[in-house]
């Protein structure tokens, strides 16, 4: 028999959004260990908010808005918004009641930009760190470090010699710059849109870009981001990043760190060999003077492996860039885009802590 073709919309629904969400969607994992984090965020929470005035978005949910737009490659916060009006699974995640209102898209920024100023990513960075530590999947001994380059949210147009005043646009919304023939840097030049923002290139016969430089360090066990450190691009700014990097490692014994080609300098094998860390670079013999190591460290089969676990970082830098949607920046200033470089990385960890943790999920 044909159903009929009919729907009233004035009729009461009782279920809910959880109801409505596979028992083993894998975002109820995530879920799960986003709420841990979340929770032990709370008192930080408390204190960036004033005791009286007009309640806000709460911050719990702002985070887990900001970690679908990662998870689904949303585009951009109004977008995200839209979605947050009829999704059901999205609503679901947030912590949205069905008949609850979704919030305007610039107040969802303002509030955004409070959490990134108040250094939330890094500490829901860390907080999921501290679950993959307590499951025993991160490596105290073996490392590897490598950078790239994340494109800035600014023009070609915009990069104006410094300290000099611009001629009348023809069009103020999109007004004619002819830099054709003009010799342009970093020190006699910068971005009106992005000051922070470094022109830079990715290596020899890449046109040059408006751009930072994103460093993230691994663990060689299961590749877990382990810290991360966004600069502006200079051409030592990775291995800048590295030696912070390693100064903040915790770790009392003797480790190793894997790199490329780009880290094999004589100065950073020294350094690294005072931090106590071993340095299992890539060997640059094109470089002048050959290579920073020689036998003494290349000869142990520790230093092939580290070679080979290495490679791995590049699958960060290729989720961020495609499926966190972070190949370009929405956000200016090193402390934001730094904000949420590191709000990415952990969003890459929750995915991977989804297969590697041992999760059971109940059936509602």
């Amino acid at each position: 028999m044909r159903g009929t073709d009919y729907q009233q919309s004035a009729m009461f629904s009782y279920l809910s959004p959880e109801e409505r969400v596979p028992a083993h969607h894998p975002l109820r994992a995530i879920r799960a260990m986003t709420d841990t984090c979340l929770d032990e965020l709370s008192a930080v929470f408390q204190r960036l908010y004033a005791a009286t005035g007009r309640p806000s978005i709460a911050p719990e949910k702002l985070l887990r808005a900001l970690l679908l737009q990662v998870l689904y490659t949303v585009r951009s916060e109004r977008l995200l918004i839209e979605q947050l009006q009829y999704n059901l699974l999205f609503r679901w995640f947030v912590g949205l009641n069905m008949d609850e209102e979704v919030w305007v898209p610039t107040v969802f920024s303002k509030n955004r930009d409070r959490l990134l100023a108040g250094d939330v990513a890094q500490r829901f960075f860390t907080s999921v760190l501290q679950q993959a530590r307590a499951g025993n999947l991160l490596s105290d001994e073996h490392f590897t470090v490598d950078g790239t380059l994340i494109e800035a949210w600014a023009s070609q147009k915009s990069f104006r010699p410094k300290n000099q005043s611009d001629p009348p646009a023809d069009d103020p919304s999109n007004p004619t710059v002819n830099f054709h023939g003009e010799k342009r840097s970093n020190e006699t030049h910068q971005s009106t849109t992005d000051p922070d923002a470094r022109l830079a290139r990715k290596s020899s016969g890449h046109e040059a870009k408006l751009a930072y430089c994103g460093n993230v360090m691994i663990e060689n066990r299961n590749g877990l981001v382990v810290d991360t450190e966004l600069l502006p691009c200079s051409g030592t700014a990775e291995r800048e990043a590295a030696e912070s990097m390693v100064e903040r490692l915790q770790n009392k014994g003797r480790v190793t760190l894997g790199a490329d080609k780009g880290y094999d300098t004589r100065e950073f094998v020294k350094k690294m060999r005072q931090k106590k860390v071993t340095p299992h670079v890539a060997q640059n013999h094109k470089r002048p003077g050959g290579s920073a190591l020689d036998g003494r460290t290349t000869r142990h089969a520790g230093y092939q492996v580290s070679q080979r676990k290495r490679k791995r970082v590049e699958e960060v830098f290729g989720w961020q860039k495609t499926v966190g949607g972070f190949r370009k920046t929405r956000h200016r200033g090193v402390g934001r885009v730094g904000g949420m470089f590191t709000f990415v990385a952990a969003a890459y960890n929750l995915v991977r802590l989804r297969k590697l943790l041992p999760w059971i999920v109940p059936v509602t």
